[in-house]
Order: C-alpha cells, then sequence, then structure tokens
C-alpha cells in the first residue's frame, strides 16, 4: 500500500489541540466508508488496548495458573463452566491465555514501534539532509535488510538475541529488538524521501542564510513536515508487529509459556487439537490475532485515504453551498496568490 504525504491540511490551525490530533482530525473530515471504517477500526483497536491495559481484572484465572482450589484445572474441557473458552491440552484455561495474549502484544508493539520510529527517524534526517557517500551506504544497507522477508530476519534475530525462547521481558524485547530491525528501513525511506524533498525549499534555504546550524534545521524545520506520515505507517506496522509476533510463537521462537501468555505459541499448541474435533484451543486466539490486525489495519487505510486530498470525500449534503475540501484549497491558494501580488 502507498503513503501518500498530505497536500493540505486535515486540521484548521487555529482550532482547539485535541481537534487537531491525528486520528480526531482525520475522523471529523471523513464522511460516509470512510467514516465507517475508521470507526470501526477504533472499536476493535480500542477493544484489544483496554483488554491490555486491564488484563489482571479482565483474566479469571493467571496465564499460567493450572489449579484452583478445587483442585487442577481439566485439560482440553469444553467451553462452559467455569472455563468460559474451555482449556487447553496442557491445562491452561483459554479465556485467561487470550486476555494476557493482548497485554503480551501491546509490550511487543510498543517496544518495536518505538524504537524503529527513533531509529528510523534519526538516520533517515541524516541520511536525506546530508547525502554524499553516508547516504548511499545507508540506502543500501536498508535496502538489503528490506529484500530479505520480515519473518526470516525476525526469527534469526530472536535465536541471536535469546536462543529462541526467554522470559517475559526477555522475550518482549528479544521479539521488539527483532522487529525493529525489519521495520526500521521503513520509516527511513519515508523519512528520507521527505527530507531530500523539503531540504530544496524556501525556508530551509532561508534558515541556511540567517547561519541556522544543520542539527537545528533538521530538527526545528525539516523534522515537523518530515513526519507528517507517521501515525499512518504507525498503525500499520503494529498490526504487522502482532503478526510477525505471533509467527515467532507459531514456529517455536516465542516466550515460554509459564511466562507470559502469546497467541502464536497457544495456536502451535493447538494444531495437535484440530484432528480430535476440538476447536475451541486454536479458534479464540486465531479470533483475536484477526481481530487486532483488522483493527489497526482499518485505522490505516482511513488514515491513508484521508491523507490523500484525491481520496478524501466530500462533506455531506448539510453543506451543499459550501465548497468541498479541493474547491476551498484552491479559492485559498488563489486569494495568498493575489495578496503576494
Amino acid at each position: 500500500m502507498s503513503v501518500l504525504p498530505a497536500n493540505e491540511p486535515l486540521a484548521n490551525p487555529r482550532a482547539p489541540f485535541y481537534r487537531r490530533l491525528p486520528v480526531v482530525s482525520h475522523f471529523n473530515k471523513s464522511v460516509g466508508l470512510q467514516r465507517g471504517m475508521l470507526v470501526a477500526g477504533l472499536v476493535l483497536t480500542g477493544l484489544f488496548v483496554l483488554t491490555a491495559a486491564f488484563a489482571p481484572l479482565l483474566a479469571p484465572y493467571g496465564f499460567a495458573q493450572l489449579a484452583d482450589a478445587d483442585g487442577n484445572f481439566p485439560t482440553q474441557e469444553a467451553p462452559g463452566g467455569k472455563h468460559l473458552l474451555g482449556t487447553t491440552v496442557g491445562g491452561y484455561d483459554v479465556l485467561s491465555r487470550v486476555v494476557w495474549g493482548a497485554q503480551t502484544a501491546l509490550f511487543v508493539i510498543v517496544v518495536a514501534v518505538l524504537m524503529s520510529i527513533v531509529i528510523g527517524v534519526i538516520l533517515g534526517l541524516v541520511s536525506g539532509y546530508l547525502g554524499g557517500w553516508l547516504d548511499r551506504i545507508l540506502v543500501v544497507i536498508a535496502d538489503a535488510v528490506y529484500a530479505f522477508p520480515s519473518l526470516l530476519v525476525a526469527i534469526v534475530m530472536a535465536i541471536v538475541i535469546s536462543g529462541g525462547q526467554s522470559s517475559l521481558i526477555g522475550g518482549v524485547l528479544a521479539a521488539g529488538t527483532a522487529i525493529t530491525l525489519v521495520f526500521i528501513p521503513q520509516y527511513f525511506r519515508v523519512i528520507r524521501a521527505e527530507t531530500v524533498r523539503l531540504k530544496a525549499e524556501p525556508f530551509v534555504e532561508s534558515a541556511k542564510v540567517v547561519g541556522a546550524s544543520n542539527i537545528r534545521i533538521m530538527s526545528r524545520h525539516i523534522y515537523k513536515n518530515a513526519t507528517r506520515t507517521l501515525p499512518l505507517i504507525f498503525t500499520l506496522n503494529a498490526s504487522e508487529a502482532i503478526l510477525t509476533l505471533a509467527g515467532l510463537g507459531f514456529l517455536g521462537f516465542g516466550i515460554e509459556p509459564s511466562s507470559a501468555a502469546e497467541w502464536g505459541f497457544d495456536l502451535n499448541k493447538a494444531l495437535a487439537d484440530t484432528t480430535s474435533g476440538i476447536w475451541w484451543t486454536g479458534l479464540f486466539p486465531g479470533l483475536a490475532i484477526v481481530m487486532t490486525v483488522v483493527g489497526l489495519t482499518l485505522v490505516g487505510e482511513s488514515i491513508n485515504d484521508l491523507n490523500d486530498p484525491r481520496l478524501r470525500g466530500r462533506k455531506a449534503a448539510g453543506a451543499k453551498g459550501a465548497p468541498g475540501p479541493s474547491t476551498a484549497a484552491a479559492q485559498a491558494a488563489i486569494a495568498a496568490d493575489v495578496r503576494g501580488l
């Protein structure tokens, strides 16, 4: 999917701060199907975040709990009774594993995406602004990493960092670092392309004339303009991070079940149950992955559509006499030219 920079602002600069936030401003500009996609994505993403935040309160048992006051949990028990979603072959409560798995996924998303944003943005700014031999070397390295399958790179990094399995903190850091290496080239390429375009703009030339340093120009003048598409890339990479984490767990390179709950690991253990007609051990972790990824993807796709004036819908018929976004922007541009003359 292509990431298109905004050609006109989504929010009025004079509007209150909360109305200029990325998701809020996009919601105010959305209509029809675009708004429906955005709302559906926000609802699914909100459920995921709330489940992760309140996992200790929502989960009836611990992620590795095998017994309660009545004794050991039965293995492969059908949904119902004390275990609303049934139990696994190891005796774990499926509902508890699904709820605690959301918390693990959120931890990995935060670690991976934040690390990749920081490193990718810094490298993209430096490479695009300075150019020269440093730019060529960084571009070659980024293209080389980007050419490899992301899951393969994550598997190699997980083995190197933690030997394939580890505790909660070690597993989150290992998975986050592995996914970070995959995501850095994406942020690097986007920020570098924007920096190369922006450094030829008149305001950058003016900053050079008044004696501003390269660091000040990159941090104060280029950074804010080059990072407008980061909310979109964040949502798309968050969904990809969940899939990569699930892939690592499914292949046996994830977090140990006694250290944390992880949806991919639970799917791996549910493979043998499907031939026996035991459907609940794999259905609910799989649904959790699908719903979370769909929610994040819908948010990302909606933001991408609303960032592109060619795809953005017009306001509804309540303002028939008012000019549409494109018309208003054209009129503003003409007025600015007239004032300049």
